[in-house]
């Protein structure tokens, strides 16, 4: 069983090892003692309301309770950009035509923009490649569904996500080698650790303030304009099944892309309901269902058979000891996969 809760300092040495196994490119989860325990730091004042807005953010990890490894890491920011600016490249177009020679160009452009500043993001995704498996990536990825849907009002009504773009086991990114690279003059894995550990004043100095044709780009960089890490693939496509889209917004460094979705349609926020904890064995046949507990500082969610329909949801001593949950306690349900969700928007 694996359960998500909020981060805490003793997690410290397990976000290291959990950091040293991403392989780069997983900008918000540096292998930096310091920056690890500044961000636990950051998370435990914001649950405090310690923090202004323009400082929170909420980091959750997945435990296996049985041996109390760190097994995985989720998090969300708050409001993006109000204190540091943040960036994405806008893919548009620009149209060169001329009648008289009967010339007409369509162009795709790449222009910084700062569009989503304020917004929440879900952010710093990683699981253990060991504990890939008994449903763990959808728990972790979708347990933060299920906070935005009970704790709406600390978040924007607009929710985004970066996806980690296309490099290679050497950290060789085809996007950054044919645009950030000409402009930082560092390889690619010094630029994504600078960002990751705090230092982004480079980004705003150094990145060209106009548009950027996609044309002059290698045809490596086209191609991987948008696209994400193979290992990332399963992270899209589950945001993608909750209603998240690409909206041609991509990252400036590997180009992965920026996906989107207005809090409130998000489906296990849409589809989610509360209903009263019972201690006893789930009814046979029931779907997998993300089940959450609605203390706010000491939220948890994990995995349990349940029928949604009803008003209640029966759960064995083991799970609800995990959720810290007695009978008549009212918990958040949703069903794990989407097509088990109802039709009915239930909040």
């Amino acid at each position: 069983m694996s359960v998500i809760r909020p981060v805490c300092h003793n997690d410290l040495a397990g976000l290291m090892a959990l950091a040293a196994k991403t392989g780069g490119g997983l900008t918000s989860l540096p292998e930096d003692e310091q920056t690890l325990s500044e961000r636990i730091d950051r998370s435990i004042k914001t649950w405090r309301g310690e923090c202004p807005k323009s400082q929170q953010g909420y980091v959750f990890v997945l435990e296996l309770p049985d041996s109390g490894q760190i097994a995985g890491i989720c998090a969300i920011e708050v409001a993006v950009g109000l204190e540091e600016p943040w960036y994405n490249f806008r893919v548009g177009s620009q149209v060169h035509a001329s009648r008289q020679l009967d010339v007409y160009n369509h162009l795709a452009t790449l222009s910084l923009s700062n569009d989503h500043t304020g917004v929440s993001e879900l952010c710093t995704l990683f699981l253990d490649p060991d504990c890939r498996g008994n449903k763990n990536g959808q728990l972790l990825s979708k347990s933060r569904l299920l906070f935005l849907a009970s704790f709406r009002q600390h978040f924007s009504s607009h929710v985004v996500a970066e996806m980690r773009g296309v490099s290679d086991q050497q950290q060789e990114s085809p996007f950054w080698n044919s645009v950030g690279k000409h402009f930082f003059s560092m390889d690619f894995g010094r630029a994504d650790f600078l960002s990751g550990t705090g230092h982004k004043a480079f980004i705003a100095e150094l990145m060209p303030k106009h548009p950027l044709y996609v044309h002059y780009l290698t045809g490596e960089a086209q191609d991987v304009i948008g696209q994400v890490h193979p290992d990332t693939a399963p992270a899209r496509a589950l945001l993608e099944s909750e209603g998240f889209r690409y909206r041609n917004y991509i990252d400036i460094f590997d180009g992965g892309p920026t996906l989107e979705c207005e809090l409130a349609q998000i489906r296990a926020v849409r589809h989610s309901r509360l209903v009263s904890a019972e201690i006893g064995s789930p009814p046979e046949n029931a779907p997998l269902c993300l089940v959450a507990s609605q203390n706010y500082h000491d939220f948890r969610t994990l995995l349990a058979p349940a029928d949604p329909r009803t008003g209640h949801v029966y759960l064995t001593a083991d799970r609800a000891a995990h959720l810290q949950a007695d009978a008549g306690d009212m918990l958040r349900i949703v069903t794990l996969s989407p097509k088990d969700s109802s039709d009915d928007v239930i909040n």
